[in-house]
């Protein structure tokens, strides 16, 4: 098969397109026939600095397409299946072997483009709020990195629960102004103003409830300083590639707490596959949206990358081999 491999770290010019051999199936996996690859936010950290667990590696958490292998123990899908799959590595490639319990199957008659972008940004946004974040009806929301993948399912997951106000941030006014059809109430260009300053200025000195951070670095300060009495901050990344330097102190006074969030801990448990395969169903009903900036041949995986590394798009950036 065709892959998208590197045989070092560093950016995306490190990419070859090249021959690997096919991918075995597990007993109790399965093999798809890659149609479409999410590029996640974890996949451009694992290209920079991430583990080489295979040389040449190819990187990638996740990919949709149709199932042309299945384990025998496996029962639950059959060859012919279109699933959407998540895994340590491997979705920059022609076919993709992963355990059954972290694929999903495709609803018929949707877009697998759709599909193949659900799993860990909607799953990750809806942990953040809901599981960690505790939010209720009510609440105010901040979303760093609203343009994101998590950021664009967040928000939306926010103005469902009924959030009172749902704010974010973002590098350019023009993306900001992309995410208000998706329940975005203000947007803050964090690149010219104070992020807890326009939280305060915004919510009438409340501040926020729940926040959704996947930045890191520097910006999980300003989330602390940007939290209500009370507040919760979802740590989920550290797409901004800076240390991590809090002031823990800063979140006593107001009885706030910190929680980080790494879907991939539970993703095979009950609670999660089952609450992302009703993710697939809500945004195959009309229910959510999945919002795909731009796509790219597999062979131009560099390009694909540097793209999103320039901090220019606005939801979801796709491979299509």
């Amino acid at each position: 098969m065709k892959a998208a491999v590197y045989y070092e770290n560093g950016g995306p010019d490190v990419f070859k397109y090249e021959d690997v051999a096919d991918p075995e199936c597990h007993r109790k996996g399965i093999v798809i026939r890659v149609e479409a690859v999410s590029i996640e936010g974890g996949d451009t950290l694992n290209r920079f600095g991430g583990a080489l667990v295979t040389k040449p590696h190819i990187v990638g958490y996740q990919a949709a397409g149709e199932v042309i292998q299945v384990g025998e123990e496996v029962e639950h899908i059959k060859v012919g299946d279109r699933c959407v799959t998540t895994g340590g590595f491997g979705s920059h490639a022609e076919l993709r072997a992963v355990a059954a319990r972290t694929a999903w199957v495709i609803p018929p008659g949707m877009d697998v483009k759709l599909a193949a972008a659900i799993p860990v940004p909607f799953g990750t946004a809806h942990d953040c709020l809901f599981e960690f974040g505790r939010m209720k009806k009510g609440e105010i929301v901040l979303v760093q990195a609203g343009a994101s993948g998590v950021g664009v399912a967040a928000i939306q997951l926010a103005a469902r629960a009924g959030a009172s106000m749902i704010l974010a941030t973002a590098s350019s006014d023009a993306r900001l102004e992309a995410l208000k059809p998706l329940g975005l109430t203000h947007g803050i260009n964090y690149s010219r103003d104070d992020v807890a300053t326009e939280v305060a200025r915004l919510t009438d000195k409340h501040m926020a409830d729940v926040i959704v951070d996947s930045v890191g670095g520097p910006t999980l300060q300003s989330s602390i300083a940007s939290l209500a009495y009370r507040g919760r901050v979802s740590m989920v990344g550290a797409a901004g590639r800076e240390p991590m330097r809090v002031d823990v102190g800063s979140m006593m006074g107001g009885n706030r707490s910190l929680s980080g969030v790494f879907l991939g801990a539970e993703i095979a448990t009950d609670r999660v596959h089952d609450n992302i395969q009703q993710l697939i169903q809500d945004v195959a009903d009309g229910a959510l949206k999945v919002v795909i900036d731009k796509t790219f041949a597999l062979r131009d995986a560099a390009e694909a990358h540097r793209y999103i590394e320039s901090r220019q798009a606005v939801g979801r950036v796709l491979l299509i081999p």
